[in-house]
């Protein structure tokens, strides 16, 4: 379905900010809700809310990731998993490490590249909860983490029938430029601000592991990242840490269903960086890029029997039909059929 954007939304910076000003009330009401702890790495625990179908092995189940600084309460995992619920699936917001206030259960920050983190969870609902189909879907930092996740395990990973991204920050060295721009300041001190107080806390914590006494001089998310997320993931610098996180370089190596969803508009997800070669060579990646929708916005005119969100509607109807289609022989080659569909790249959506 192609997106129509809200007329008082049209600039792309209003249609980032828009969505996360704007009240949502009574999403996940009488939903129940199950809080449980995955570990991911000796001495690491991330949090998950599940929301469970009265079968839930029946059932498709979808693993939301957050973005940079976000969290399993952010507007947007409420909102898609209170439609995916709705939909008839089983849901699971993550809080990546250290978010949603669990700083304490791990002494390591997060970044760009933990995708290991969410391979761990999904293969702990494979394994022990016996859920065979399972859709990961991710925002911005989040989507880069289901994309690489996906890469990385190819078409060898049984529990996962598909992989969405929703602004995805393929290139971090690319995003981080784009942020350092002057039209983009208002993105990088919301993003620095929330992560000089989420490393206080850290050292609080870990006495002795954080040394936060240079936090006045950083002023930009490279000069932070150099100085703390790079060393704490066992990387370089900053530019090494950028560069091997990214999921543009496992992109061609992805071997089940797909589904980019993008802006041209993004603020600081540069358009160009989807015309990538894996993109277009891999039959399993379907590209939807809107001319506008801003960072995680689109946010649609209004619409019979639809709410205002377009990029959530459009996730939920893909998983709940591509859940339709398990009994196919083939779920790569043949998981597309029925699909809805939209030109690849372009403004087709």
């Amino acid at each position: 379905m192609k997106f129509h954007p809200h007329p008082l939304l049209a600039h792309a910076h209003l249609m980032t900010i828009f969505p996360r000003l704007r009240p949502r009330t009574g999403l996940l009401r009488g939903i129940p809700t199950e809080r449980r702890a995955f570990v991911v790495a000796p001495g690491s625990r991330i949090i998950g809310s599940c929301h469970w179908q009265p079968s839930p092995r029946r059932q498709g189940t979808v693993v939301l990731v957050h973005g940079l600084e976000g969290c399993s309460e952010s507007h947007y995992m409420r909102g898609l998993a209170d439609k995916c619920w709705r939909a008839g699936l089983n849901v699971i917001r993550l809080n990546q490490r250290n978010c949603g206030g669990t700083e304490h259960l791990t002494p390591t920050l997060y970044h760009s590249g933990m995708s290991h983190d969410i391979r761990a969870v999904i293969d702990a609902l494979w394994a022990d909860d016996g859920l065979p189909a399972i859709w990961a879907i991710g925002y911005s930092m989040g989507g880069n983490l289901v994309l690489k996740m996906a890469g990385e395990a190819g078409a060898g990973f049984p529990a996962l029938r598909g992989a969405l991204a929703v602004c995805p920050n393929i290139d971090p060295a690319a995003c981080v430029t784009e942020l350092e721009r002057p039209a983009n300041w208002v993105y990088q001190r919301h993003f620095l601000k929330r992560l000089k107080a989420r490393i206080r806390r850290k050292a609080a914590l870990f006495p002795g592991k954080y040394d936060v006494s240079c936090l006045k001089e950083i002023r930009t998310l490279r000069q932070f990242d150099d100085r703390f997320t790079a060393p704490d993931g066992g990387f370089a610098s900053a530019s090494d840490y950028y560069d091997r996180a990214g999921a543009r370089h496992v992109l061609g190596a992805i071997g089940v269903p797909t589904l980019i969803l993008t802006a041209q508009d993004d603020p600081f997800i540069p358009y160009r960086l989807f015309d990538h070669a894996a993109i277009k060579a891999n039959p399993c990646i379907r590209l939807w890029a809107p001319a506008r929708g801003g960072h995680c916005g689109f946010v649609q005119r209004l619409r019979p029997n639809e709410d205002c969100y377009w990029a959530e509607n459009r996730l939920v109807e893909w998983v709940a039909k591509a859940s339709t289609l398990l009994r196919e022989a083939s779920p790569v080659a043949e998981g597309f059929r029925g699909l809805p569909h939209q030109r690849r790249g372009g403004g087709g959506a």
